[in-house]
């Protein structure tokens, strides 16, 4: 496969459509092994779905996020794991398109390369002279194992008896692993701890969040570019949202593979197909998973439209983008929901998808950007003409 040039939307859509037997046959494997396997990786390294947010200049793709949408739909189907390590993958890449063009340069070598990250500021930093030393460490690094860089947040004293948050890029070598990764869901992911001890990090390689928030960005050469005109929230919610309804339209079809012949026990019913409650069952869960994709959608336009426009965001905007992965969560985790009760006693064992997809489903949920919880009190303030209680928005 030549992944040397662009691919169109459709192209890779179908590349990623092709990948789901793959990364189905390894699902297991990568839940047992708490990571992704080598098979996995290297199938989506050679279809080109980690170049989707490296830029075109270092041999990527810089696509917009309605394909991020298409693509994470599929690899969602194969493997939640793998889906969610990508998106990950896809939102760092992002990210470090907003650090100085030098700094790019230095970690974009190959438009293959992994950034793991996250954005919870859960370390302290020190100003020193040509930039900031940084020590303490962070949960919940998603795919690690195959990543060669880290970003990273901590809290940076301003000096005056205040503090704010930087984003900062170090690579993997800096870091200690503690592989802690014992969960029960996602647990392909590989999502282990990572710690530092007076790390320094020099001025190029660290960005105020608050700078970011007001996309004021370091980068010259991204800057006018269609995928960088916009908010952090919108960039980072949009990515994020295809592997979830993708997981969801997984559970649809393990249940479908499964339904045929099954008996409902202790019932009349020699066959589940043909049983009224599992006509309403699937009715409702198929309706959840279309209006999870709608917004998925709608947020992936809104994004995609706004860039080539060189729109502003307005805080409702902004706020929406958190509301729709907060719904897309709350639906897809509705219908894999039923599905799962749907399947029956036998569904349990650790060799049947569905109660796997609903593990990485209820993980997903409980993701501190995702949780519908929090994000639909967030839109919910908003309209209610109160403040924002974040600085993500």
């Amino acid at each position: 496969m030549d992944v040397s040039q662009k691919p169109t939307r459709d192209e890779l859509r179908r590349r990623a459509a092709d990948l789901v037997p793959v990364l189905r046959a390894n699902a297991l494997a990568s839940e047992r092994n708490r990571g992704l396997t080598d098979e996995t990786v290297q199938a989506m390294t050679e279809a080109g779905i980690f170049r989707l947010r490296i830029p075109e200049r270092f041999g990527g793709y810089a696509c917009d996020t309605r394909t991020l949408v298409d693509v994470g739909i599929e690899l969602g189907r194969g493997d939640g794991s793998a889906a969610f390590n990508t998106a990950a993958w896809w939102i760092m890449s992002w990210n470090v398109g907003m650090f100085p063009d030098e700094v790019q340069e230095e970690v974009f070598t190959s438009p293959d390369v992994r950034v793991c990250g996250t954005l919870a500021p859960t370390a302290m930093a020190v100003p020193k002279d040509g930039g900031i030393v940084v020590s303490g460490q962070w949960n919940f690094n998603s795919g690690a194992a195959h990543s060669q860089w880290k970003l990273l947040s901590a809290i940076l004293p301003d000096g005056e008896g205040g503090a704010e948050p930087v984003l900062a890029i170090a690579p993997m070598s800096a870091f200690e692993v503690e592989d802690d990764w014992e969960v029960s869901g996602l647990r392909g992911t590989g999502s282990v701890t990572l710690r530092t001890q007076d790390l320094f990090i020099p001025t190029a390689k660290y960005i105020k969040i608050s700078a970011l928030m007001q996309q004021q960005y370091a980068s010259v050469l991204n800057r006018d570019l269609p995928i960088y005109r916009g908010p952090m929230v919108g960039a980072v919610s949009a990515a994020t949202t295809g592997k979830i309804v993708g997981l969801a339209q997984a559970a649809r079809e393990a249940f479908f593979d499964r339904v045929p012949g099954r008996p409902i026990t202790n019932t009349g019913y020699a066959s589940q197909i043909e049983a009224p409650v599992t006509h309403l069952q699937v009715a409702d869960a198929d309706l959840k998973i279309d209006e999870a994709e709608y917004h998925a959608r709608r947020l992936a336009e809104m994004v995609d439209g706004k860039g080539l426009r060189a729109e502003p965001w307005s805080l409702k905007e902004r706020a929406y983008a958190r509301m729709a992965v907060g719904r897309v969560c709350q639906l897809g985790m509705d219908a894999v929901n039923i599905y799962a009760m749907a399947s029956g006693a036998s569904s349990i064992y650790s060799t049947i998808p569905i109660q796997r997809i609903q593990r990485d489903m209820q993980t997903i949920n409980l993701h501190a950007l995702n949780l519908p919880s929090t994000n639909l009190e967030l839109y919910g303030r908003i309209l209610c003409g109160q403040e924002p209680n974040t600085f993500f928005v």
